[in-house]
């Protein structure tokens, strides 16, 4: 994507906004319109979390009552960790730190899942942007309006192209019905400070809107440095009558996080380094003393610093994005409903890391052991969903299509520098280009689902399938390869392609609260664009290899128990999944330098697991839920990594194995109580042992994990509606542990845990906010 297209683009993206905006002005006004604004957002802000009642699939609802006992601005995902089949982990208190963040349903990591916000697709939500981008960046947390999370089978309708193990539907709020404004101002541990602004303009003729924006500002817990973030989220609705409506959104996210070192079990839990061993900065004088070392001997004594890779001076990411949409919902005629939304997404991002393997200025009077090296990201997509139904009887007949056309740009660059600086901006005119890569991707799906209500509606029956079509084309860009021996970059086709991928299930309705369902399910994933595509490789080894793999796939089968009644709600389920066709990047360099990748076809995933869900009414102020997951996730074949020096190949033995960064248990409970004005909770967590190496020779043991709110509601004070004073405390006990493994990839062994590719949590973190309805 060209930088100097983006300010053109944003504007063409502003007209289309406002005149969106304007566009209700000359409409009809319809009669009921602001009674059916204000229905919608009650029934928006009184929906409880269930577990899916009347679905044949499993199917937990998060609302926003959900969100309380985070932290302000915290990432949805962590509202997420408290389903069954659900592991989040993440190095900041917020969950927001990407680099950090990893999100997996019964095994399957988040690249083999499928993202979307109001229907919009969001991609694998990877830290290296390819095909969407971040939750925490496509919404503030607090114009969220719910979510729906499927463990094993997402709806049909997702638009994804990865969804191989479940999806994760996120929806903005709706416009509140009466004028006010909102500001709320946060404090807390590491010098954390959060502004929150929100104007309403309230419903005006069926037209209503929100602006909101976000300023945030938190020190790292440890070393040097800070993550900023700066959101826009604008929505408009205008009512159509009483069942139809047209609007539009507009966000934009601003992030600049420096990083945490990625660390191994041996720097950790020794005295040498320890649980708070970061990088250098601002230590800049120790930085250039270890890179000297190592360029000059191949090694490195400095006291607790006994590799080049235990700490470098700095490293950050860089992130900007806008996301436009417009869209309708209409009720066409007696059980006729359209429903369609165009969108546009940009976005550009860098990574940094002050490299201590390249120097700056070689053979000159200004040579520095230490120069910049980025890893830089452009997104250009577009695209459309649509869905018409129709309710014919016994029958509920919905097709629908999702169309994407998205170019994605990445580069490697290396930036010279002469001493330390503060790299929170966008480098430019790089000194050399390792590569630069584009790849152009075109997604097509379709599909048709019949839902068949019979038994006077206690037996709902759901038969459907999808196809999806996605190529993707790429190609070296010219003046690459001017650092480095990997060989020219490949240029190529891949296509993941399957016209029927069939989805059937049924539920029943057993009365007295039971219902009992099951669903099978059948998806593939396309081939990713980016760093880690197979056409990240040289031209021979993707005309040998690459051309001919296999997109990944699954097969799904799910079914339960479910119980709904005054007291309590309940769900069981268990599942089988077959990932076939598993493909492994095999790194031909260490992770950190980075060259051409070698693919292969690993042969498949076998996972297996049992879900409860119990969620008590214990009192109508007074609420605990609780979910429990045991999954048993296991490779079912071997691997050939390479020849050795004989030419013999050489056999990974992972057959029986568990999958990496897959706890076996993981526990939630969560209690809740709103009596008067107060609002109490206390939410404890328990994530299982996890491996990082294939052989399972080296993981990370279980913890246990504690937060707790705090608020006060003061109602109406003077000139405000409402006053509100919140402290949200996060890993209560301030336990240490490991929370992210695979941080820098996952190894095939590492018995003396020297692999840096583990991120410890935040300790104890607090959070006090101020919140003014006016």
């Amino acid at each position: 994507m060209s930088a100097q297209l983006l300010p053109r683009r944003r504007t063409v993206l502003a007209i289309a906004l406002l005149a969106a905006l304007h566009a209700p002005a000359f409409a009809a006004e319809p009669v009921d319109a602001e009674d059916a604004a204000r229905d919608r957002v009650a029934k928006q802000l009184d929906t409880v979390s269930v577990i899916g009642q009347g679905n044949a699939r499993q199917v937990h609802r998060i609302s926003v009552q959900e969100t309380a006992l985070q932290p302000p601005g915290a990432s949805p995902l962590q509202v997420l960790a408290a389903k069954p089949g659900v592991h989040f982990v993440a190095a900041d208190p917020f969950g927001n730190y990407e680099w950090s963040t990893r999100f997996s349903l019964r095994g399957f990591n988040q690249a083999r899942l499928g993202f979307t916000l109001d229907g919009i697709p969001l991609g694998d939500m990877s830290y290296g942007n390819n095909n969407g981008m971040h939750i925490s960046r496509a919404i503030i947390a607090e114009n969220l309006g719910g979510a729906e999370l499927a463990e094993g089978i997402g709806a049909l309708g997702t638009a994804s192209s990865s969804d191989l193990g479940g999806t994760v539907q996120f929806f903005s709020a709706d416009p509140r019905p009466d004028f006010g404004a909102t500001l709320a101002q946060s404090v807390g541990s590491d010098a954390a400070r959060r502004t929150f602004l929100r104007l309403d303009t309230g419903s005006h003729k069926g037209f209503s809107m929100y602006l909101a924006y976000v300023y945030a500002d938190v020190d790292k817990w440890k070393g040097d440095g800070r993550q900023q973030q700066q959101q826009f989220n604008a929505k408009a609705v205008y009512e159509l009558g009483e069942d139809s409506r047209i609007g539009a959104w507009l966000g934009t996210s601003d992030r600049d996080e420096q990083d945490y070192q990625d660390l191994s079990l041996a720097l950790t839990l020794t005295r040498r380094n320890g649980w708070n061993w970061d990088n250098f900065r601002p230590d800049w004088a120790r930085a250039v003393r270890v890179a000297q070392q190592y360029q000059t001997t191949g090694s490195v004594n400095d006291g607790n610093v006994q590799s080049v890779d235990d700490a470098y001076y700095d490293a950050r990411g860089l992130r900007r994005d806008t996301l436009g949409s417009v869209f309708g919902d209409f009720a066409l005629g007696d059980g006729v409903r359209l429903k369609a939304t165009l969108y546009h997404h940009e976005n550009r991002g860098q990574g940094h890391w002050f490299t201590p393997y390249v120097p700056s200025f070689p053979g000159t009077s200004q040579q520095t052991p230490i120069s910049i090296r980025t890893t830089e990201y452009g997104i250009n997509r577009s695209g459309a969903v649509a869905s018409l139904a129709w309710e014919l009887g016994m029958h509920r007949i919905e097709a629908g299509l999702w169309y994407e056309d998205s170019g994605h740009n990445v580069q490697r660059n290396f930036y010279y520098i002469t001493g330390p600086l503060d790299s929170s901006y966008f480098l430019r005119n790089p000194n050399l280009r390792q590569f630069s890569l584009h790849f152009q991707t075109t997604t097509r799906m379709v599909y048709l689902q019949d839902s068949l209500s019979l038994l006077d509606g206690r037996l709902r029956v759901d038969a459907g399938f999808k196809a999806l079509d996605v190529q993707t084309d790429g190609r070296p860009l010219p003046g690459t390869l001017t650092y480095g021996t990997a060989g020219s970059y490949a240029t190529g086709t891949l296509t993941a392609k399957k016209n029927f991928l069939p989805q059937l299930g049924a539920s029943l309705d057993l009365g007295d609260g039971f219902e009992v369902f099951g669903s099978y399910a059948e998806n593939i994933a396309a081939f990713q664009p980016g760093i880690t595509s197979p056409l990240a490789t040289t031209q021979v080894a993707f005309d040998t290899f690459a051309r001919n793999l296999k997109p990944e796939e699954s097969r799904t089968f799910e079914g339960g128990l479910r119980q709904v009644n005054a007291l309590f709600e309940a769900s069981l389920a268990l599942y089988h999944v077959k990932f076939d066709n598993r493909l492994l990047v095999i790194s031909q360099c260490a992770g950190i330098v980075g060259c051409a990748n070698a693919y292969a076809n690993v042969g498949s995933v076998t996972s297996k697991g049992v879900e409860l869900a119990m969620n008590f009414k214990l009192a109508p102020d007074l609420r605990w839920n609780n979910a429990l997951a045991f999954n048993q996730a296991r490779y079912d074949n071997d691997y050939v990594s390479g020849l050795d020096g004989n030419g013999n190949p050489v056999i990974v033995p992972i057959r029986g194995k568990a999958v990496v960064d897959s706890p076996k248990q993981l526990f939630s409970s969560n209690l809740y109580w709103t009596p008067g004005p107060w609002e109490l909770g206390l939410s404890a967590h328990y994530t299982g042992k996890r491996y990082y190496s294939y052989l399972n020779d080296a993981g990370v043991p279980a913890f246990w994990l504690f937060n707790g709110v705090v608020g006060y509601d003061f109602g109406k004070l003077g000139a405000a509606e409402g006053v509100k004073l919140t402290l949200n405390v996060t890993n209560l006990a301030n336990k240490r542990y490991f929370s992210t493994i695979g941080s820098n990839g996952f190894v095939v062994s590492d018995p003396d845990g020297s692999y840096q590719t583990l991120q410890v949590g935040a300790p104890r973190a607090l959070m006090l906010t101020a919140s003014v309805r006016f």
